[in-house]
C-alpha cells in the first residue's frame, strides 16, 4: 500500500505534534469511516501510540497508522494541505474514489 503525504502537509502534521507535545512514538492516523454526505469520510488524529493491527508507515519522517478496514480504501491517497481564500485543510486525492462531494472529505467508492 502507498500513501503519499506531501511536503506541505507533512510540516503541518509536525506543527500539530509539537503543539500537543507528542511522544516519540505518536503518529498521524489516517483512517476512512462511514459517514459523511457521500457514505465515507477521512479521519485524521494524532495518537500516542500505534494499535496492534495497525499497519505502519513512515512518510516524509512521520509515521502513518492506518487500520485494517480503512487501508482497503487508502491505497494510491495522496494527502496535502491547502491553503485557499475559503480557509485552509488538509486534502485527499484518492484514485479509489468513484465520487464525492463539494466538501473535500467525503467521498464513494
Amino acid at each position: 500500500m502507498t500513501i503519499t503525504v506531501t511536503p506541505t502537509a507533512v510540516d503541518e502534521v509536525r506543527k500539530f505534534m509539537v503543539e500537543q507535545g507528542s511522544a516519540d512514538s505518536a503518529g498521524l492516523r489516517v483512517a476512512v469511516l462511514p459517514g459523511g454526505c457521500s457514505g465515507f469520510q477521512y479521519g485524521l488524529n494524532i495518537e500516542d501510540e500505534h494499535q496492534s493491527d495497525d499497519e505502519i508507515f513512515d512518510v516524509n519522517g512521520i509515521r502513518l497508522f492506518v487500520d485494517p478496514f480503512s487501508s482497503q480504501y487508502l491505497d494510491g491517497v495522496e494527502i496535502d494541505y491547502v491553503t485557499t481564500m475559503m480557509g485552509s485543510g488538509f486534502t485527499f486525492k484518492n484514485p479509489n474514489a468513484a465520487g464525492g462531494c463539494g466538501c473535500g472529505s467525503s467521498f464513494t467508492v
